[in-house]
């Protein structure tokens, strides 16, 4: 593989795990809905505020979201919407996959 396109690669492979956990997929959902602090984040998450603050800086430093201060509080946002179509996507793969094991199942 050519350095160039190995950089290529290896920048949206840092995307894609920063959107391979549980925790972060469901932090992207609810910031489809406008911005939210990280206390509002963490309630929602039912985790400590450092586990929910690591999980924001991941997505942070891969272009996911972007963050802001607001006196005490951090607000964060999604940098990049777009990457909502790629749930669209997951869904796709996953709704295939459900037919094919029908399919399997029937046959």
């Amino acid at each position: 593989m050519e350095p160039q396109w190995k950089d290529l690669y290896e920048d949206r492979a840092r995307v894609i795990k920063a959107m391979g956990h549980a925790t972060r997929l469901f932090m992207v959902h609810e910031l489809e809905k406008g911005e939210q602090c990280v206390c509002d984040m963490q309630a929602k998450v039912g985790a400590d505020i450092s586990t929910v603050s690591r999980h924001l800086g991941i997505l942070r430093e891969a272009g996911i979201v972007t963050s802001r201060k607001q006196g005490n509080q951090v607000i964060y946002s999604l940098q990049c919407p777009c990457v909502l179509n790629f749930f669209n996507c997951v869904e796709t793969v996953l709704q295939k996959n459900r037919q094919h094991t029908i399919h399997e199942l029937r046959s």
